[in-house]
């Protein structure tokens, strides 16, 4: 993922969203240029990076203070349900936002997108996933930013670099499948400016989670205020464990 010559020559590398990362990649430019200085960024560092930090094995900085007007995006845990998301996206678009509407699973994300235009037949819904091809891709993204677009069908590729002030609502279905890092990524793509925003993790009704799954959920939803985003982080490093320091595990015990 580096360029050599490049690196050879800096004496600073940048990794953002160091989360996205293995420790072989984020490592490599170490092989490279011994002397380099890392600066590894990221809202919820992986447990492993956190430990090490906690541990001095590296040194941490944390910035906590929010940007101002910004307020704490309102967060719950429910199961999908008609009443519920009905509620949700009519109370953003009768205030004149949007809505990311988030389904993980791209063989089934046009299957959601009819059924919001049966729920909501005079809201205008489309879809948003990795898989289109990049024309499909900039069509989409421009009906949305114009607000031409009320609901937004979206995988994970809205996790990260997107910054719409207007949506201030986000429905993540099958919540309990995704990770820490990713759910919070996404419920930061709201709350962009000084409206109050709204999360909605929603799970299938009748289902048995894991105790994992739990954990991950709880996390989120009882962290959901500004500039929480080190509690989460802690959170998930207690959860899953701190990974092996001299090893390539990022997570679990370190006896690995």
């Amino acid at each position: 993922i580096f360029n050599k010559k490049i690196l050879k020559k800096s004496s600073l590398v940048i990794v953002d969203d160091e989360h996205k990362f293995g420790v072989a990649q984020k490592e490599a430019a170490k092989k490279i240029n011994s002397s380099v200085n890392m600066l590894y960024m990221s809202a919820t560092p992986i447990p492993r990076t956190l430990e090490m930090a906690l541990s001095n094995i590296t040194s941490i900085s944390n910035l906590s203070t929010p940007p101002l007007l910004k307020k704490d995006t309102e967060t719950y845990v429910d199961y999908f349900d008609d009443n519920i998301i009905k509620r949700a996206v009519m109370r953003e678009v009768l205030r004149g936002g949007q809505v990311f509407f988030i389904h993980n699973k791209v063989q089934s994300i046009n299957s959601i997108k009819q059924y919001l235009q049966k729920l909501f037949p005079s809201l205008n819904i489309d879809v948003l996933h990795g898989q289109m091809n990049s024309g499909d891709i900039k069509s989409a993204l421009a009906h949305f930013l114009s607000k031409r677009t009320d609901v937004l069908v979206a995988s994970s590729i809205v996790e990260s670099g997107v910054d719409i002030p207007s949506v201030n609502t986000i429905i993540i279905n099958n919540a309990h499948l995704l990770g820490v890092s990713q759910l919070y990524q996404m419920r930061g793509r709201v709350g962009r400016s000084s409206k109050s925003s709204f999360a909605y993790l929603l799970i299938p009704k009748n289902i048995n989670l894991t105790q994992d799954s739990k954990n991950r959920l709880k996390i989120i939803e009882k962290n959901s205020s500004l500039g929480s985003c080190f509690s989460v982080a802690l959170d998930d490093l207690n959860t899953r464990g701190g990974g092996a320091i001299f090893g390539y595990s990022q997570t679990g015990s370190q006896s690995n």
